[in-house]
């Protein structure tokens, strides 16, 4: 089938021969062109001053239509680039003008990412509520939405003071997450009612908002780092981020699609424990940070209160802001990550916990200290401080086998060795 042709190229195509026709029947109205440009000398010439005047007219017009000819030439070759412009763009789009570009507006529309936030009855709810208004940047972005799953009049009324700040939600329990059902958003965050947010939260989790999106390795993205204690973490390196395969929760994001995959079966109590089993992460990592966005002040809870005194009230919450929207994170895509992040691991020297609390070791490290079992891991990380627990056979805040944090001011890998292929889940 032959293509319908633009009607810039027609027009164009037909000012070109127009004017060229128009050049040549000029010229035609004067037959006596050649002879007047002979010599007067010549025989056949008479060379008086009726000849000459005639001659100069002629000279005149022909000299006006060399000049305006020149000059078009010049504008018929302009017109003539447009057309082959045009052509090329016509050919490349298959015959289909192209529509016009969108607006920087329509491009750049940024995405709206909702935090939910799970309430029953603790009035302390106020105070995560405060901080993450306090921080974020825009209520049109980031709305927040309560949902309440069971009747605590007290802590209704704390909600409810917040008017139109947040949305209030009551359900009888989590086999519903509204946000997506009712709301229809893409995305969401999800934060527990003891959790305190940190400046950059909000920043935080846009950065890397598109690469959850595009990495299907990756099913969240988690604002806590289970050893993020004071001392464990480096204060230098606010920016940096990890994958994991633990489930952190205490502040995560995840899709609308992961949603419509874990809805059917999900639990009606301790999901957090539920979501670290294989046949639900199936493999699959989470984004972390060095240093936590999020800071639990709840003893009780799901866990009633397990780990709390000892290790979750010391973890450090970071205070500075960090631009992660203007940084480059394709560093954490899974193939760049792991090779950088095994050369890093099993290029470090092999210590021993002993060596690390002498003080006899230079520098800032890395160093590997490596276990072979989940006996042998406990003890290790309960002697490096360090939480010891293992869920389905991974560690908390792991990768690959591997716990990343600061001791005494050297990183420090507790790894398994060299050759590791798969967790196993029967240790635990």
């Amino acid at each position: 089938m032959l293509r319908k042709r633009s009607p810039l190229i027609i027009c164009g195509a037909f000012i070109f021969v127009a004017w060229n026709v128009i050049l040549i029947f000029v010229l035609m109205r004067h037959p006596s062109t050649q002879g007047a440009l002979d010599s007067p000398d010549e025989p056949g010439n008479t060379g008086d001053r009726a000849g000459g005047g005639q001659f100069g007219n002629i000279m005149n017009e022909v000299m006006h239509v060399a000049n305006a000819f020149e000059a078009e030439l010049e504008s018929q070759k302009k017109i003539l680039v447009q057309i082959q412009s045009h052509w090329s763009v016509w050919e490349n789009k298959g015959g289909v003008t192209a529509a016009k570009p969108k607006s920087q507006a329509e491009h750049s529309a940024p995405v709206v990412i909702p935090i939910l936030v799970i309430a029953c009855n603790r009035v302390t709810v106020k105070r995560c509520l405060d901080k993450l208004i306090e921080h974020r940047p825009s209520a049109e972005l980031y709305p927040i939405i309560v949902s309440q799953d069971c009747r605590h009049s007290e802590t209704s009324d704390v909600i409810a003071s917040y008017g139109s700040q947040l949305t209030h939600i009551k359900q009888p329990d989590l086999s519903n997450i509204s946000v997506f059902n009712t709301f229809s958003y893409s995305s969401v965050v999800v934060v527990e009612d003891d959790l305190e947010v940190a400046p950059d939260v909000f920043e935080y989790f846009r950065a890397l908002h598109p690469v959850l999106k595009s990495d299907p390795t990756l099913w969240c993205v988690s604002a806590w780092n289970d050893n993020g204690r004071e001392g464990f973490v480096d204060p230098g390196k606010a920016s940096l981020l990890y994958r994991t395969d633990f489930f952190p929760g205490l502040g995560w994001m995840f899709t609308k699609d992961l949603w419509a995959e874990l809805e059917p079966k999900w639990p009606a109590s301790f999901w957090d424990d539920w979501m670290r089993h294989p046949d639900q992460h199936r493999d699959r990592a989470c984004i972390r940070p060095e240093i936590s966005r999020t800071l639990t002040f709840g003893w009780k809870g799901v866990s009633s209160g397990q780990f709390y005194d000892k290790y979750l009230r010391f973890i450090k919450l970071n205070t500075e802001f960090v631009p992660f929207t203007k940084m480059d994170l394709s560093y954490l895509e899974k193939k760049k990550y792991d090779e950088s992040f095994e050369k890093a691991v099993y290029g470090a020297p092999v210590v021993t916990v002993e060596d690390l609390q002498s003080g006899k070791l230079s520098g800032s490290g890395p160093f590997r200290v490596q276990y072979s079992s989940p006996g042998s891991f406990k003890t290790l990380a309960r002697n490096l401080g360090v939480m010891d627990d293992l869920k389905s056979g991974v560690p908390r805040a792991g990768y690959r086998g591997v716990v990343s944090f600061l001791l005494r001011g050297k990183r420090v890998y507790l790894a398994p060795p060299v050759g590791w292929s798969q967790y196993d889940p029967s240790w635990s």
